[in-house]
């Protein structure tokens, strides 16, 4: 007799991976909206509120240890009115209650745990808990027990400091309108570059101490620092970029059989990963290897962008076009599927590499670092997932020739037995904010290898955003795509990046219509985000009851602000467009967020490239003659050899959308071949030299 289902909560009529992750706990969730709310009012209980995301592995603990549980459950299910969140789905929500608990805790995380009155005024946080008191907290059941208590006895005095706290989350911020000058720019800018010279570690590179993670808005300023000096602080700095990335690419942190990044590394020297693989991570450096192959000329950083994207090709990309949010850390053990464990579907016992490599297994061994007992340094395995397996790393480089050939073939082996494994589990939501950090990433592959294929897949990328995360009626984003359902409206996240990214694809070649959308969605996201009174960009629109305080994002973390992206969006549309309301505009951004830079500027790398774009009078290229034509491309290919200041690029290549564009610059129209031959205007505040048609003098005028 086959038993019947069992049962399963109101998470299962969700769309998001994470959410039905919980479909089948004996907590009565509730997604967060009016439902839950109306019951948390009618029934006098707070809201316990979690958020978390489906490839979080702490996120998969506190589920297993408590809301598997059903005597947890039933304290929750009698006392609270619980909700989870998707925070990929919810940023809005994730950000005011991360601000709350950060406010009172001094830290953050995922999952995140936050009580709330039923008038949604959060009054008490943390992160995980244990599901019994152990390592000095309280357990998640006292929690509960001491949490109904103080609400069954001291109900005004619980409200009273939720309403506090709230409050102060309210209160405005000072603005920067009085501190204007470029000098206070400059020193910000040298200020974070001193923040990121002093936590540099030039041993294993990288920035900080462990846990270490790429946080690539980090390098994004150095690449600019670097592409604006000389002599010994240009040596410096390509330090930096060389040791970071090359580190990185020959830590565990790099998945050396099917490329692409995972999370971070809980070690200094990136041996040790957190195994999740997150889309936003791999669009990000992909850029940063693009750059640092320009910087350097190390062939290896441009492989290791190409092996990344070819990873977001066979395991992220989404079937209609988009990409998906990320894969997670854990997986079932494939000596025993009925269990599950962080890394198992990338880690190897010596004796599984014997069998699979046979003759080259000493080999392979030496190289990746692969050891009897295991690899994993003291310390970088509390839970003990890692006993007696190895993370592949690169122990020993530089093999000859023909040891090199034996490596390519034995990981082609290894990747080919590793794919028979169970795989970890994916989350299919394509969120429109990071596939225009991916639209970015292929576009500018495109441009700075030279390679076509990359710029048609960003030609793909676009058409199914724009075809499946726009709201028909109103022309809006949808935040994301999942299941083939869209629910949430997008946030200034999605559209700055998605922005980001039709301008990356607009300046590899993708055509003037993908420029025009940009312009209509800036437009868009002024009238849904930017504060008219004191400048920059709410993270989300006016009108959600659910939200009390609609909050403004002032960090560059593992993704780049909102306000951040903007205001570089802005600066390259009005040297684009010619808009100088919207230089303006972007000035202000920029001047909303002067508190914070101006104070802690390493907070902000991000928004401190957007300040140094602004400071210099922006160079415009402009490519005249057909796109496809190879006289052209060999311009092209030569133009994006180095790094370079300040610059957009506009083309007058006569496609569908030029019309447009000359309507926006009417100087394009004497833009044109020279003789037949195709041809670079450098540009500078309305002076331009003479065409360029020789490959030698674009190497020799930009140097």
């Amino acid at each position: 007799m086959t038993p019947p289902p069992a049962p399963r909560n109101s998470l299962a009529e969700t769309a998001s991976p994470y959410l039905q992750q919980h479909a089948a706990n004996p907590v009565a969730w509730l997604p967060w909206g009016e439902e839950a709310f109306a019951r948390a009012r009618a029934e006098q209980k707070p809201v316990f509120l979690s958020i978390g995301y489906s490839t979080c592995h702490w996120c998969h603990v506190m589920a297993h240890e408590s809301f598997e549980d059903p005597a947890i459950a039933a304290l929750l299910n009698t006392h609270f009115v619980p909700v989870k969140v998707d925070r990929e789905e919810r940023p809005d929500v994730d950000r005011l209650h991360m601000a709350y608990v950060q406010a009172v805790t001094g830290q953050g995380g995922w999952p995140l745990s936050v009580w709330l009155t039923p008038e949604l005024e959060p009054f008490y946080g943390g992160t995980y808990f244990p599901p019994a008191d152990r390592w000095g907290r309280p357990g998640f059941a006292t929690v509960l027990e001491q949490i109904a208590a103080a609400w069954a006895g001291r109900r005004e005095d619980v409200c009273r400091e939720g309403a506090r706290v709230l409050e102060a989350l309210r209160a405005p911020r000072p603005t920067g309108a009085s501190q204007e000058g470029s000098h206070d720019a400059a020193a910000a800018i040298g200020r974070c570059l001193e923040s990121l010279e002093d936590q540099f570690d030039p041993e294993h590179g990288g920035f900080g101490s462990a846990p270490k993670f790429p946080r690539p808005v980090g390098l994004n300023l150095v690449f600019r620092a670097l592409a604006g000096c000389t002599g010994d602080e240009a040596a410096g700095w390509r330090q930096v970029v060389e040791t970071t990335l090359g580190a990185m690419a020959a830590g565990g942190v790099y998945d050396h059989l099917g490329g692409g990044f995972h999370r971070y590394s809980v070690d200094t020297g990136w041996r040790v990963p957190h195994f999740e693989k997150m889309l936003y991570d791999q669009a990000q450096l992909v850029v940063a290897y693009l750059e640092g192959w320009q910087a350097t000329g190390r062939e290896r950083f441009a492989t290791v962008a190409r092996e990344t994207l070819a990873y977001l090709e066979r395991d992220l990309a989404g079937p209609e076009g988009g990409y998906c949010a990320a894969e997670d850390a854990d997986s079932a053990r494939p000596e025993h599927p009925a269990e599950h464990a962080e890394g198992a579907f990338y880690v190897w016992t010596q004796a599984e590499v014997e069998t699979v490599c046979g003759a080259d297994a000493g080999l392979v061994c030496a190289h990746f670092g692969i050891e009897p007992g295991g690899n994993a340094p003291a310390g970088t395995d509390p839970q003990g997932e890692l006993d007696g397996r190895n993370v592949l790393y690169v122990a020993a480089s530089g093999r000859p020739a023909a040891e090199a050939e034996r490596l390519e073939g034995a990981r082609a082996e290894l990747y080919a037995a590793r794919a028979l494994r169970p795989r970890p589990g994916r989350d299919d939501k394509i969120v429109t904010a990071w596939n225009g950090l991916a639209l970015s990433a292929l576009a500018r592959a495109a441009q700075v290898l030279d390679e076509p294929r990359w710029l048609e897949r960003a030609r793909r990328t676009a058409t199914y955003l724009r075809t499946a995360l726009v709201e028909p009626k109103t022309g809006r984003l949808w935040r994301s795509r999942c299941g083939g359902r869209a629910e949430v409206a997008g946030f200034a996240e999605d559209y700055a990046c998605l922005i980001a990214g039709l301008l990356d694809f607009y300046e590899a070649g993708g055509g003037a219509e993908w420029l025009r959308w940009a312009a209509e969605l800036q437009e868009q996201m002024d009238a849904l985000f930017r504060d008219p009174a004191d400048g920059g960009y709410y993270g989300s629109a006016a009108g959600d009851a659910s939200i009390l305080v609609r909050m403004k994002e002032s960090y560059d973390g593992a993704e780049p602000a909102a306000g951040s992206v903007a205001a570089l969006n802005l600066l390259r549309l009005a040297a684009l467009l010619g808009r100088e309301d919207w230089r303006r505009q972007a000035e202000e951004t920029i001047a909303s967020l002067r508190p914070q830079w101006s104070v802690g500027p390493h907070a902000l790398p991000q928004l401190l490239v957007a300040v140094d774009f602004s400071r210099e009078p922006v160079q415009q290229w402009v490519f005249a003659g057909r796109s496809d034509d190879p006289a052209l491309r060999a311009l092209v290919r030569e133009s994006h050899r180095r790094l370079e200041r300040p610059r957009v690029i506009l083309w007058a290549d006569g496609d569908a959308g030029q019309e447009w564009l000359v309507r926006q610059r009417p100087e394009l129209t004497a833009m044109v071949t020279v003789g037949g031959r195709p041809a670079l205007y450098l540009c500078r505040e309305a002076t331009c030299l003479p065409p360029i048609t020789e490959v030698a003098e674009v190497a020799r005028v930009l140097g």
